[in-house]
């Protein structure tokens, strides 16, 4: 009985050690049959490693910020369904954060959009929740981290 239990003890012990490790999304193609297949997606953004435009102007640097979703909501589109020349992936979250700048709460919207050909664009605003009003726009761009570039957006 002792043996017994020792050895339930040791499996949970080490049952308790391991952990999973996400595998890693590469590209477009392996994202939608993730998608389809019904798996969890989740999205990894290094804002330092993608062009940031705001106001309509391309920033010499983008700031050493990381965020991050899980893809639960998704519409895709096959090229030429929207006039589109490729076809892309876009999804988006919204939470009700308070402001980092202490300006009270705000909406945190954020919208992506990933093309077949690899590339995404990251939509961030900050929407006022009594009147609607865009209070930050930012909008990235960069592509998928297939492990062997430095793109900043990880699909896990």
């Amino acid at each position: 009985m002792k043996k017994r239990l020792a050895l339930i003890v040791t499996a949970l012990i080490l049952g308790l050690g391991t952990t999973a490790i996400a595998s890693q999304i590469n590209d477009f193609t392996a994202l939608m049959n993730a998608l389809r297949n019904g798996e969890t997606v989740k999205v990894v953004m290094k804002y330092g490693k993608c062009k940031l435009i705001s106001d309509g102007v391309e920033q010499e640097k983008s700031p050493d910020a990381t965020g991050g979703m899980a893809i639960e909501a998704w519409e895709y589109f096959e090229t030429g369904v929207v006039r589109n020349k490729q076809a892309f992936i876009t999804f988006s979250v919204s939470s009700l954060i308070q402001n980092p700048k202490g300006k009270g709460y705000v909406f945190d919207y954020v919208k992506v959009r990933i093309n077949a050909d690899n590339t995404v664009k990251i939509l961030a605003q900050y929407i006022n929740p009594k009147n609607f009003k865009t209070v930050m726009d930012e909008t990235f761009t960069g592509i998928i981290n297939d492990g062997k570039n430095d793109g900043g957006v990880f699909l896990y």
